[in-house]
């Protein structure tokens, strides 16, 4: 069964016509691609100058007074509070500890047992009550916090530049998708022999 020229003639016009689109749809995603990039970039360049600080900007005037508020009032209630009871403990327990020491040593020279003089050991109760404050103000002191790196602002504004970048990408994929009759094939037409 063989062709007519009418029809190979119909059908090598086929083909060029659908090469050409093939042609035409490469150059199309080519430039869809870098239309994406540019997009991207576009987002990025957002994210750092315009969206960054509006969100670091809100955090200070809305969260960051509430933060540093509640931090200022941990550190003075451990600061004022817990470390000077803490000494106060520690001292009490050691001034024990003398007392139970020196009595200890006396019924062992074998001198008997006699009441502590409660002044010398609320002097050294005292004594070891602000060595401990002290110590332990000294430690904490030692932990403040520093700077983290990247904030709550930071977070949000990565996660708003990711969804902003899916939606181009979406955006783009929608407008290149086609009905399938608008494709062409992978393999060229060929024209077939005569």
């Amino acid at each position: 069964m063989s062709l007519s020229r009418k029809r190979k003639k119909e059908l090598r016009k086929l083909q060029r016509e659908a090469n050409n689109l093939w042609e035409s749809q490469q150059v199309l995603v080519g430039q869809a691609a870098n239309v994406a990039r540019e997009a991207g970039r576009q987002l990025g360049k957002y994210g750092r100058e315009d969206l960054g600080p509006q969100v670091q900007a809100t955090y200070g005037k809305y969260a960051e007074p509430y933060i540093t508020k509640s931090l200022d009032v941990s550190r003075d209630v451990l600061t004022h509070r817990v470390i000077p009871a803490t000494g106060a403990v520690v001292g009490s327990a050691l001034s024990v500890w003398d007392a139970a020491n020196d009595t200890r040593v006396k019924l062992a020279k074998g001198k008997g047992l006699s009441l502590p003089d409660s002044k010398t050991y609320s002097k050294k109760a005292e004594k070891y009550g602000k060595d401990a404050t002290k110590a332990l103000s000294k430690k904490f002191s030692a932990l403040e916090p520093k700077k983290q790196g990247m904030g709550a602002g930071g977070v949000i504004a990565i996660i708003l530049g990711v969804a902003a970048a899916a939606g181009v990408l979406y955006a783009a994929w929608q407008t290149l998708r086609a009905d399938d009759e608008l494709w062409v094939a992978d393999d060229p037409l060929r024209a077939p022999d005569a």
